[in-house]
């Protein structure tokens, strides 16, 4: 299942699961940083000419060291937004992406405990060997290796507590949330009721494992794509069973200094199954970030963990992506009618607010579409994705978003378009050059033949 073959050290024999215990935390976390600003001050008294640096990493290293310890919601809030180059200073991405797959696992007592409470039995009565200490740890759960039979397993277990804290835990994220990333009030409430429900439904293995099996028979077919096959009578709502798979995460994949050509083979893979669930599905893999991934020196690419999957309205799908084609694109009038449908424009607006958001939108567009307006697009274009991050950053600190009294987007489109930027991040990682005319362009004419 992972690259990872030494086990995990410094596990963890409790998680605070009570409201009180993780509110403590986060206050504790707080002073630490209140102490951190006092320091850095103090020491620009001294040095007027010093930067941000080493106060963004200590406050990185702090928050981080809380939300490794409490898991669930608030770190898997902070590798959401680790994916983002742009949002956050380099100290947090650095950071918050080791939540991705290197968070302080559970100790084997709790493990034990969670396999009594659902199958009565512990981990080595249940399976033939089964590894006393994690090889992968995320914000969720954890993985351990085991066997069964001669096969060989990668068993995921849940983080105690981690479904109860849900909601409790993002109202005490919201201020670093508002703060960090430049959101307003009003943004959080209509998009931290998707992120909550998006994080009830990873916290089911058992709805897990029947959209893993579901979705794995659907894109079988795809090229260079690996699934693992899935175990019903190892699996419950805190633990999920399936093939373990061999691997490298992306950051050592990269090591092995890969050609382009397996470079290009892989990020054509990740391409393809992205684009066929979106568009054939209307249901997709949500949480594209490298743990999530395993890369083989012969250019295959291994799928792991169906837990985040956003399930697309089918009238929002129609909306959202008629913006790819020119012809609505280049026509203001049209362009004006789709942005409305998709809230980022509304018709009460001012004439000048309407005027303004269509312009940002459609710039906002003219840049993100560029990989579908090529046969193959080079996502190793540097000055590409330097202009998209220098967009994206005039997005964060713009006024007139801020301070509008409208949410500009709809929830929907929350974990479409985070998919998109995840799936843009690896392929610029891989340096991939990516035929990006497939599904797509197909389907679109299909419904357009349909309308």
């Amino acid at each position: 299942m992972a690259d990872e073959k030494n086990p995990t050290k410094n596990s963890q024999d409790k998680i605070p699961t009570s409201k009180v215990q993780r509110a403590t935390e986060f206050m504790k976390t707080g002073v630490k940083i209140g102490g951190n600003y006092i320091k850095h001050y103090a020491q620009k008294v001294v040095n007027p000419d010093l930067d941000r640096s080493h106060l963004d990493e200590a406050n990185a290293q702090d928050i981080y060291n809380t939300l490794s310890q409490l898991k669930g919601s608030a770190l898997k809030v902070a590798q959401m937004m680790s994916m983002d180059k742009n949002i956050l200073p380099k100290a947090y991405t650095e950071q918050f992406s080791m939540a991705q797959h290197s968070a302080p696992p559970l100790s084997y007592p709790l493990i034990v405990k969670t396999f009594q409470s659902h199958f009565k039995k512990s981990p080595s009565e249940l399976f033939d060997t089964f590894s006393r200490e994690a090889v992968n740890a995320a914000s969720i759960g954890q993985v351990h290796q085991a066997s069964k039979d001669g096969k060989k397993l990668a068993v995921k277990i849940q983080y105690p507590g981690v479904a109860d804290s849900i909601s409790s835990d993002l109202k005490m994220v919201r201020p670093f949330a508002v703060q960090l990333l430049g959101l307003s009030e009003k943004d959080l409430d209509t998009y931290m009721g998707e992120v909550e429900q998006m994080l009830v439904s990873e916290t089911d293995y058992e709805l897990e494992l029947r959209r893993s099996i579901e979705m794995s028979e659907a894109c079988k077919h795809l090229p260079n794509v690996r699934f693992a096959t899935y175990y019903p009578e190892y699996t419950c709502k805190k633990v999920l069973t399936m093939e373990w798979l061999d691997g490298w995460h992306l950051d050592k994949f990269l090591a092995t200094n890969p050609s382009q050509e397996i470079r290009n083979r892989i990020g054509q893979a990740l391409w393809d199954f992205y684009d066929y669930q979106m568009h054939n599905l209307l249901a997709v893999h949500a949480d594209p970030h490298p743990g999530n991934f395993l890369m083989r020196e012969d250019g295959t690419l291994c799928i792991l963990d169906f837990g985040c999957v956003k399930v697309i309205p089918p009238h929002y799908y129609k909306e959202h992506f008629k913006v790819i084609d020119p012809i609505i694109f280049e026509n203001d009038e049209k362009l004006a009618e789709v942005f409305t449908a998709l809230q980022f424009v509304y018709t009460d607006d001012t004439p000048t607010d309407r005027q303004f958001f269509l312009h940002l939108f459609k710039e906002m567009l003219s840049i993100t579409l560029q990989p579908f307006q090529q046969p193959v697009f080079d996502f190793g274009n540097e000055a590409y994705f330097k202009h998209l991050f220098e967009f994206g950053e005039k997005l964060s600190k713009m006024e007139e978003l801020r301070k509008s009294k409208k949410t500009r987007g709809s929830k929907d489109a929350l974990y479409i378009n985070r998919t998109y930027f995840g799936l843009y991040t690896l392929l610029n990682d891989l340096k991939a050059q990516v035929n990006t005319q497939t599904t797509w362009k197909k389907k679109f004419a299909e419904s357009q033949q349909k309308a």
